[in-house]
């Protein structure tokens, strides 16, 4: 659970968060929900608190609360795979 990502995974999420921001088409407001969990549990781990806001700050909440414990690698590697199938 609290695998560290390696020095080489680090650098290629890096390159994923921001290719994500020149891809072609919009992803689905799925796809964005998910990629939004990921990356926050990557850089800040399991999701504290409770929901707040409104439908999207819950929606995000949600997404993110729903991978409590997955891995900081597991994370930066699902979201990585996730950019790439985006990318083509």
């Amino acid at each position: 659970m609290g695998e560290k990502a390696g020095q080489a995974l680090k650098i290629k999420f890096k390159r994923a968060s921001k290719r994500v921001w020149e891809l072609s088409e919009r992803p689905s407001n799925n796809q964005l929900l998910e990629l939004y969990a990921l990356f926050k549990q990557a850089t800040e781990g399991d999701c504290q608190g409770k929901a707040r806001g409104g439908l999207k700050e819950r929606a995000k909440w949600k997404s993110w609360n729903a991978i409590n414990g997955m891995s900081e690698s597991d994370a930066m590697e699902r979201y990585c795979s996730i950019v790439d199938q985006l990318a083509g």
